[in-house]
């Protein structure tokens, strides 16, 4: 997507409400062509089928996307039962068929089965990389792979609604948990097979639904001031570690990379603060607090 835009800095996340159709990385080519930020990362991959909740990273804001990566999400998504597919959603090719269509009474009586860390084997149809090369590269070309499973955590699992050949649920889970997986084992579970038809993520970490803003608003904000009333603070990803705030002389000290001692403050990783603005990710370990990330801010 070729521009003229001069590229800028800017700081900060953007909470896209992304649509259905789109890839992640096409997601993040927009914004980026549409703000003149001159770099820009996401906190999380969703399909191109799925919609919602995209967090985009601007400037420094992109040394935190682990930590959004890593964060809890909450999806809503619907099942077809009847229908297995290769790619475990309505993009794919129909690879078996089931007559079995379960009631909400049995649906329910599973719903814990997948609750608490459980194993799940990833789609076929994902990017994870096997010999150095991406699944569903391999699966395109005829070579699907066999997947190892992973532990993954399911906090919640709830049914919304149901019809006579659908189900529709909510689903709080923890990092690396594919829906598609869920949605494929709960089916088979229930003595028939089924895919995913729609998915939307509602929150990954501190980033709600509630909050999130269309491409299309970033477009008309992209030439003017308000651009900067969208825009979420770097420390918005951090919203899970603790915050330690600093003078601006031992504030300084961490931005030049420089070490500082504090008392009263717990071993582990805080987001250190000073004024208002993140100054650094840091690890404390007996008094001292070694930076990690220092942000440019």
């Amino acid at each position: 997507m070729a521009s003229n835009i001069e590229r800028k800095t800017i700081n900060g996340w953007l909470n896209i409400d992304k649509p259905a159709g789109l890839s992640s990385a096409a997601v993040v080519a927009r914004v980026k062509y549409a703000t003149g930020a001159r770099k820009a990362g996401h906190g999380g991959t969703l399909d191109p089928l799925a919609t919602g909740v995209l967090p985009i990273a601007l400037g420094e804001a992109t040394k935190t996307v682990a930590y959004v990566m890593d964060g809890a999400k909450a999806y809503r998504f619907s099942v077809r039962w009847g229908e297995a597919r290769s790619t475990d959603d309505l993009e794919g090719e129909v690879t078996e068929t089931s007559a079995a269509r379960p009631s909400a009474k049995e649906i329910k009586a599973v719903l814990s089965e997948f609750e608490g860390e459980i194993d799940q084997v990833p789609p076929v149809y994902s990017a994870i990389k096997v010999a150095g090369r991406r699944a569903y590269r391999l699966a395109r070309e005829g070579n699907p792979p066999e997947l190892a499973p992973r532990k993954v955590r399911i906090e919640r699992l709830t049914l919304l609604n149901d019809g006579p050949d659908w189900a529709e649920f909510e689903v709080d889970c923890g990092k690396g948990t594919y829906v598609r997986s869920l949605a494929r084992d709960l089916a088979r579970r229930l003595g028939g097979v089924g895919h995913i038809i729609a998915l939307r993520r509602t929150r990954a970490a501190g980033f709600l639904e509630k909050g999130a803003i269309s491409l299309d608003y970033v477009a008309e904000l992209s030439h003017s001031a308000r651009l900067a009333e969208a825009l979420l603070p770097v420390e918005t990803a951090l919203a899970d570690i603790p915050a330690l705030a600093l003078t601006g002389t031992d504030a300084n000290r961490l931005r030049r990379g420089q070490c500082v001692q504090v008392s009263g403050t717990e071993d582990g990783t805080v987001c250190v603060m000073a004024d208002g603005r993140a100054v650094a990710l840091a690890r404390v370990a007996g008094g001292e607090v070694q930076p990690v990330r220092v942000f440019n801010l």
